[in-house]
């Protein structure tokens, strides 16, 4: 049992050998996937500095990957695009913007995304965000035009184009952020958001549509609190009411679930790193996310296999539980590997 597939790191650097802790905790550790960012949060190169470069980062990363990691980025589109122009790659457009583009125009550009990512070793896009647009001023979503409408129907169009191109280029794509960021009114990378109040129950639809129709590869959680949802008051990425729950039960679904990362301050203020871990495998996550990007920790993957480990050693959970979480995250890779269609989700044997 390979506990390190659960995680997906970010790391500094844009170039990596033997010697960089990422590459062993791929070998070592059997790292599940990292997520790529062009910027540190100062603005210093983190990744990504142009097509050249990402090109040869990536393949070393598959070569000590044996071809089977999964290699994510955030390239929604617009602001929220971690292949830049300014890097040398094509321009793109925010997904309100996509969404007043007739559906021709809209695939065609999706394609042009999807074309990107394959042609650089991307395999794994951290969307689309399906958050409806219903806070004028949600200062994460609906700011910098993450979100294609307020509209349910709308939403679910221009998403199902967005993942059609990219699995027609062997790319997965992650739903965001369940159960609906976009009326809520503070952003969780600065602390706890209670959207109580303002989340409206249509947020459910476009989740809910999209994975009835095959289209759900991954599900990213929200870090948000939701009481209507989970009394307990737990955000979203650590409630087993929505997660296992809601997601799971309610909507049948069977595919990867994803953290938003576990280092944002809606997390981190009130839980440390291996209580976070903890916390999110009871609810249901999969596959964890530590950007490594807010903070630095080179021991999350360490401190965070250990803390699962000690989750079975305990009996918290059985490993039933956790080879179910890799028979998950197994499926996703094959699909991108093209060993599995894009609306199966069972496991390989």
């Amino acid at each position: 049992m390979h506990i390190g597939r659960m995680f997906m790191l970010g790391f500094d650097g844009t170039v990596v050998n033997e010697e960089h802790w990422v590459v062993r905790a791929i070998c070592e550790e059997r790292l599940g996937g990292v997520i790529l960012f062009d910027r540190n949060v100062d603005g210093s190169v983190q990744n990504v500095s142009s097509p050249a470069q990402l090109l040869e980062l990536t393949a070393a990363l598959q070569k000590y990957g044996q071809g089977r990691l999964l290699i994510s980025v955030d390239q929604e589109g617009g602001q929220v695009c971690r292949l830049k122009a300014r890097d040398g790659f094509p321009e793109t457009v925010s997904a309100k913007i996509l969404a007043d583009y007739d559906e021709q125009e809209a695939f065609a550009a999706a394609e042009e995304m999807a074309v990107t990512l394959a042609a650089y070793g991307i395999n794994f896009n951290l969307g689309p965000v399906v958050d409806l647009d219903l806070n004028p001023d949600n200062p994460i979503i609906g700011r910098y035009g993450r979100s294609f409408s307020g509209d349910p129907e709308r939403v679910i169009r221009y998403a199902r184009i967005i993942i059609q191109a990219h699995h027609r280029h062997g790319i997965g794509c992650c739903l965001k952020h369940f159960p609906g960021h976009g009326s809520a009114g503070a952003d969780s990378h600065l602390g706890f958001v209670d959207a109580t109040g303002d989340w409206q129950e249509k947020e459910l639809i476009p989740f809910a549509r999209l994975i009835r129709e095959g289209l759900a590869d991954a599900v990213m959680t929200a870090h948000i609190i939701n009481r209507g949802l989970d009394p307990q008051g737990l955000p979203a990425t650590l409630s087993g009411a929505v997660i296992n729950g809601l997601l799971r039960k309610g909507y049948g679904y069977s595919g990867v679930v994803v953290s938003d990362d576990l280092q944002m301050l809606a997390i981190t203020r009130e839980w440390g790193f291996a209580e976070a871990v903890r916390r999110a495998v009871l609810a249901g996550v999969d596959l964890l996310v530590i950007g490594n990007n807010l903070e630095r920790r080179e021991d999350a993957l360490t401190v965070g296999v250990r803390c699962i480990q000690k989750m079975l050693d305990r009996g918290e959970i059985d490993a039933d539980y956790i080879e179910a979480s890799l028979k998950r995250i197994a499926v996703l890779r094959d699909k991108i590997l093209g060993i599995q269609s894009w609306n199966s989700s069972k496991p390989t044997a």
